[in-house]
């Protein structure tokens, strides 16, 4: 089982609803956005909010004809307070009941949208959220997955931030996730001590929906876990033709 099918939860062949609230997103973000979502079922509806009369919103215009998006118009009725939240919500809301789709896909960092989160979570639908680092955490948690967008940058962003960590510059939230790891191993392991890699990784979706191999500088899980072969073993083991990956923790 490769990274990709384990962190898709069983939902590939599945409908997405992929909701955008275009004040408080990245325009230019949206093919790297679309990758993520379409990891986890067909994208079926697509939808950015927003008040299209401003010029803020001049950016999305071009991509959203282009990946055919449906722009939904809300106007500002008081200034300092955001209609597109509410528009947005209600739209999930008749989705939801309508049972077109069996996921979502939220795309914000406004903390207002916990509560749908969780509402659509209760229903046992698949929710996903993308959105900045500063995202809320009630948010992020409300998620079964949250992808941060600082992990969709372009190559020559990631090349350049893999430059300044040799350099010697480290993020300052690039905590150790050893313990995170040892969490999730202690929760999925065997009898004979071993833990399947493909339930750790559901296991860590569940301790932290934000959790991403590539906030640590890999693109996989099995790769992150052999970096840190001090503290764990790993091994292979084919199957029909499918490479399944075991994880020990290290006496």
């Amino acid at each position: 089982m490769t990274d990709e099918q384990l962190k898709s939860l069983s939902l590939a062949r599945n409908k997405i609803a992929m909701l955008i609230d275009g004040d408080n997103a990245q325009a230019g973000l949206l093919p790297q956005m679309l990758v993520e979502a379409g990891r986890h079922g067909q994208i079926t509806v697509r939808r950015i909010y927003g008040d299209w009369t401003t010029t803020s919103m001049n950016s999305w215009k071009d991509t959203l004809n282009f990946h055919a998006f449906q722009p939904i118009q809300q106007f500002r009725y008081t200034i300092g307070k955001n209609a597109t939240d509410s528009a947005m919500i209600i739209d999930a809301m008749d989705i939801l009941h309508s049972g077109v789709v069996d996921g979502f896909c939220l795309v914000s960092s406004d903390s207002d949208y916990t509560r749908l989160a969780t509402r659509i979570r209760e229903t046992g639908i698949f929710v996903m959220g993308i959105g900045e680092r500063k995202t809320p955490k009630p948010f992020v948690n409300a998620c079964d997955l949250f992808v941060y967008t600082e992990n969709l940058v372009t190559a020559k962003k990631q090349a350049t931030q893999q430059r300044a960590k040799k350099s010697g510059t480290k993020k300052k939230d690039e905590a150790d996730p050893t313990p995170l790891l040892v969490q999730a191993f202690e929760m999925a392991v065997q009898q004979d001590g071993w833990a399947s890699l493909a339930t750790m990784g559901n296991v860590l979706y569940q301790l932290d929906p934000a959790f991403d191999p590539r906030t640590y500088g890999h693109k996989q899980l099995s790769k992150m876990i052999t970096k840190y072969k001090d503290r764990f073993e790993i091994r292979s083991q084919e199957i029909d033709g499918s490479t399944l990956f075991y994880v020990k923790v290290k006496e």
